[in-house]
């Protein structure tokens, strides 16, 4: 890791940011003594794109002339090494020209660098087989990528996925946009709209940023589906927030809150609604304030009388008042 390589990339203008990560990752594998020449895997693991994406990128940085590619190969194996990245602050830095491949459009051309020309492939009439230094293709048979290592010209699969296969891809965002637009404008009708817009006191003629376009419809798309408000529920909420705030809204973000209270709300009343209403307590039983009375009318009745609950005393004021005769006193077993 080499501090001024970094703090070289860092200063950089004008490039795509993800170009830029492809350059600070280079620098910061950057030797000052042995140079940079990091494998495409690690390269790529460290950016985290593709190689295919990656090798885009580095003949970007190629063209601006930030960097130059040069291929290597083994002396003894001819397996190719991974490629030697010589950077535009190094001594002695010549931008490297590239000369398309005659049947794909890749390589370099044939006076680009190349390491140990004696003992290499060079050597072996293999020089003009060397792989092309944007995507790796053609040239030895050990071949650094993942598949078989025939030439490209020839080959009917390449060696090295195409960028245009590439798996990773950015999120295309303006067609979810234009969906997202074409359901708010279906779901929401322009008079229930118009009719938000009128109980918020907002001119439609001079209509703020905030409340043209799909993304004012897709709230209250929100405010329906996810919080289980009706459009009348809706505007009868916008109309009572304009009581409590004389100024209309900014936007439809600043009605979010009064909206979730609207409908936490309806679901506390609708809750109330089902409870069952609670029973009518019984009425509290009298006390008994006229003993005698009480059980001359137990004695009288025909309910059930014992022997032991009336007393000589209760006996003789029940008579004294004629609340009860002697006889029936008999009858009911009263002595």
């Amino acid at each position: 890791m080499s501090h001024e390589a970094t703090n070289w990339a860092i200063k950089q203008r004008g490039l795509k940011p993800t170009t830029k990560i492809v350059l600070w990752h280079l620098c910061d594998r950057f030797n000052p003594d042995y140079g940079c020449f990091p494998s495409q895997d690690r390269l790529a693991h460290d950016c985290e794109i593709s190689r295919s994406t990656l090798n885009d990128h580095l003949a970007q940085l190629e063209a601006v002339g930030l960097l130059r590619r040069v291929p290597r190969l083994d002396p003894v194996t001819k397996r190719q090494l991974p490629t030697r990245y010589i950077l535009e602050f190094e001594p002695g830095f010549t931008p490297g020209a590239v000369v398309p491949c005659p049947e794909i459009g890749h390589g370099d051309d044939d006076g680009a660098e190349s390491v140990d020309d004696a003992d290499g492939c060079a050597g072996d009439g293999m020089a003009d087989a060397l792989p092309c230094p944007d995507f790796g293709h053609g040239g030895c048979a050990g071949a650094v990528s993942d598949f078989l290592a025939d030439p490209c010209p020839e080959n009917a699969e390449s060696r090295v996925r195409i960028s245009d296969t590439n798996p990773v891809r950015e999120p295309l965002r303006e067609p979810v946009k234009e969906e997202e637009s074409a359901q708010a404008r279906e779901a929401i009708s322009e008079e229930m709209f118009e009719a938000l817009l009128d109980a918020l006191g907002l001119d439609p003629a001079a209509l703020p940023g905030w409340w043209q376009g799909w993304p004012p419809r897709l709230h209250v798309l929100r405010w329906r589906d996810e919080l289980g408000l009706t459009e009348a529920e809706i505007i009868a909420t916008a109309e009572a927030s304009r009581q409590e705030h004389p100024d209309p809204p900014d936007g439809p973000k600043a009605l979010d809150r009064v909206m979730q209270r609207a409908a936490k709300r309806k679901v506390e009343d609708a809750g109330r609604k089902r409870r069952k209403p609670k029973a009518a307590p019984a009425p509290a039983a009298k006390p008994i304030t006229d003993l005698p009375a009480f059980y001359a009318d137990l004695v009288n009745s025909d309910r059930y009388l014992p022997v032991s609950a009336i007393s000589n005393t209760m006996r003789d004021a029940m008579l004294a008042r004629g609340l009860v005769t002697a006889e029936r006193l008999r009858e009911r077993g009263v002595r």
